[in-house]
C-alpha cells in the first residue's frame, strides 16, 4: 500500500496549506492506473531570484525497490513541447518502495525556455 513521506527539513517547514494540497494530490493519483514503476504528480512551479525553473512534484515510487535520482534526465513539458531538460543527481533523493514524497527539481536559468508559461505541463523521466 502506497504511503506518503515527507524529507524531514519539509516536515519542518511546510505549511498546512501546501501540505493539505500536497496529501490532496497523493490521494488524487497515488492508486492510479499507471502501469510505470513511478510517477510525478505536478504540485506547483516558479521561478526563483537567479532565474532557475523550480518544479515540485509528488514522486510516487509504485516500484517494489527504492528510487534514487543518479544522473536521471528530467524533462518540463507544455503542450507537449519540452520547455526544460536536465540530467539531476540528487544523493540525499531516495524514495523507498511503495512511498510518495514531494521534491522540488530545480532547473537551471540556462536549461530552460524563456517562453515557458507554467500552465498545464508535467515532468516526465527520461530512460
Amino acid at each position: 500500500m502506497q504511503k506518503l513521506r515527507f524529507e524531514s527539513s519539509w516536515d519542518k517547514t511546510l505549511s498546512a496549506k501546501d501540505r493539505e494540497r500536497i496529501k490532496q494530490v497523493f490521494l488524487e493519483t497515488s492508486t492510479t492506473t499507471n502501469t510505470s514503476s513511478h510517477f510525478l504528480a505536478p504540485l506547483w512551479q516558479a521561478i526563483n531570484h537567479k532565474g532557475d525553473l523550480l518544479m515540485t512534484v509528488l514522486v510516487h515510487n509504485f516500484d517494489n525497490q527504492a528510487l534514487s535520482f543518479h544522473n536521471k534526465k528530467l524533462r518540463y513539458i507544455e503542450n507537449n513541447k519540452v520547455m526544460a531538460e536536465h540530467i539531476f543527481t540528487l544523493p540525499s533523493l531516495t524514495i523507498e518502495y511503495e512511498t510518495s514524497m514531494p521534491w522540488t527539481f530545480i532547473f537551471p536559468a540556462k536549461k530552460w525556455n524563456s517562453h515557458t508559461v507554467l500552465e498545464n505541463g508535467h515532468l516526465e523521466v527520461v530512460n
